[in-house]
Parts: C-alpha cells; sequence; structure tokens
C-alpha cells in the first residue's frame, strides 16, 4: 500500500518523507490557499517544490470545469516536473480530459469521486488513480470503505490497471481498513501516518526495558 500525504505544507511533506514510507503528495487549491500559496505562478512553484521533496507522484488540480481550459491547465502542470499527475474532477467533461490525457501520455487522478460507477468511468477512460473521498462519505452516515470495496471488486473483475486511491482519510484505522480492503494508495494528514506509531504497550514496553537497563548499569 503506498502512502501519499494530502497536504501543501511543505514541513509536514519533509516530516513525513523523513520517516522513509512517503510514496507521494496530494493537494488542492483549498490545501494551497491554507498554507498561504495564491496567485498561480505561486501556486505552480510551490508544486515544483514539493516535487524537489519526494521522489514520487505529486497530485496537482486542474481549476477549470470546462474541457478546453482543463486541457490547457493540464498540459501546463504536467510540464512543471515528471512527477505531476493531473488531477482531474468527476464530471462529464472532466472524463473527457482524462480520456484526452491518457492519449497523450498524461497521467490524470480522477477526484471527487463517490460512486462506484463514477469509479468505473475514470477506469475506462484511463485515470492513473481514482479517488473516492471516504472521510466524506462518512460524514454523511454513508459507508465509505464499503465503496472502496465495491470499487476493489470492480477492478479485479475487469484487470483495470487504475490505482484506487483512498481520500479523505481521517485517521489511522481508515488506513487499516483501508489496507485491509485492499486500497492501492491511501492519502491523509501526516496525523494518520504518525498515528500507526503509536501503542501504549509498545510505550510501556520501552519505559520497561530502559528502566531494567539503568538498574543493571547503576
Amino acid at each position: 500500500m503506498k502512502f501519499f500525504i494530502d497536504t501543501a505544507n511543505l514541513q509536514q511533506i519533509e516530516e513525513a518523507q523523513a520517516l522513509g514510507v512517503l510514496d507521494g503528495v496530494t493537494t488542492n487549491p483549498s490545501l494551497m490557499a491554507k498554507e498561504g500559496i495564491t496567485g498561480r505562478n505561486n501556486i505552480l512553484k510551490h508544486y515544483v517544490d514539493i516535487c524537489n521533496i519526494v521522489e514520487g507522484d505529486v497530485s496537482a488540480e486542474v481549476i477549470a470545469t470546462d474541457f478546453e481550459n482543463m486541457v490547457k491547465e493540464g498540459e501546463e502542470l504536467a510540464e512543471l516536473h515528471e512527477q505531476i499527475v493531473v488531477k482531474v474532477p468527476m464530471i462529464k467533461d472532466g472524463i473527457k480530459a482524462i480520456k484526452y490525457f491518457t492519449d497523450k501520455g498524461i497521467r490524470t487522478n480522477c477526484t471527487l469521486v463517490f460512486s462506484a460507477g463514477q469509479a468505473l468511468l475514470a477506469a475506462k477512460a484511463g485515470a492513473a488513480y481514482v479517488s473516492p473521498f471516504i472521510g466524506r462519505l462518512d460524514d454523511i452516515s454513508t459507508d465509505g470503505l464499503n465503496l472502496i470495496a465495491e470499487i476493489r471488486q470492480i477492478y479485479d473483475n475487469y484487470d483495470f490497471s487504475t490505482e484506487i486511491l483512498a481520500a479523505s482519510v481521517r485517521h489511522t484505522m481508515h488506513v487499516i481498513e483501508c489496507a485491509k480492503i485492499g486500497a492501492d494508495v491511501m492519502t491523509g494528514p501526516l496525523s494518520s501516518i504518525t498515528g500507526l506509531l503509536k501503542h501504549p504497550l509498545t510505550d510501556i514496553g520501552l519505559e520497561k526495558f530502559l528502566e531494567d537497563y539503568k538498574k543493571g548499569n547503576s
């Protein structure tokens, strides 16, 4: 399972990279704005800065919602760095754009996916990744993890190469459950990754080891 971090914060990306388990980054205009990154040129530069930190894929989102401008923005993003994956919304023109990019050899991430049917269309169009938002489904009392399972079954039935990128991951149990179901990738905040380190018995055991060591060397 690949671990992506969902942020535009360079310090958090560096921290996740330093763990040695980071495989990529996803971000969006909202996360950019949260870090005070505004203006097209600044946003484009920030994507390059992210690519220079990580070794894996970096999803960069188009703002346009019409085919012509999605293509224009996507081609500009793809030219920034070889690690860039163009993030395209799950709408009619988005599917058309994904097919266009696929034919041009540009990898895409179909975002804002909330149903198995949407995921099927994205795979048919050739998306490299499909991003079902499990946390947002949970927010409206719908089982986000069940969507991952449905997409996994469909993709396995027809041997689609599109990777399932579990997005809107909120906590460590989301990560564990997605891994059990067979999501190819998870993306979430730094806390969803570092939270996997924590267990009270580990802390208690380490404290006991150190205590015994001090007794034996006092």
